[in-house]
């Protein structure tokens, strides 16, 4: 039997940053609810101003990503299993969010772009 090791932030980082990709990492260990999951996200990739503080205006920032230079973000999420259990819900709506935006800007997703963005969860 083998047992699967939590993914090392630190690695994902690094292959990240050795491809050229702009690499962003959250630490979710202290995020137990939605609102502070959201401004972490906002201040981490140095949101504008006029970021609404909900889920739409993240997807909304999240599949711009104008004010960041052109090519591949990484946001790399550490201890979001933190949120998951102290809030479901939350945690659920935000994951669907990030994938969304990880779908929208996507080779051939509808607001593709020269900016791509990856969203992993360094969890085990």
């Amino acid at each position: 039997m083998t047992v699967a090791q939590k993914p090392d932030a630190k690695e994902i980082a690094a292959k990240a940053r050795a491809r050229g990709a702009f690499t962003y990492v959250l630490d979710g260990t202290a995020l137990t609810d939605k609102t502070a999951t959201l401004d972490a996200i906002a201040e981490l990739l140095r949101f504008p101003a006029y970021f609404g503080r909900n889920l739409d205006a993240l997807y909304d920032c999240l599949t711009d990503l104008s004010w960041l230079p052109v090519g591949e973000h990484v946001l790399i999420w550490i201890g979001s299993d933190v949120l998951k259990q102290a809030d479901p819900r939350s945690y659920l709506a935000v994951h669907s969010v990030l994938s969304d935006a990880q779908r929208a800007l996507a080779p051939g997703g509808d607001r593709a772009d020269s900016r791509r963005l990856t969203v992993l969860l360094a969890d085990s």
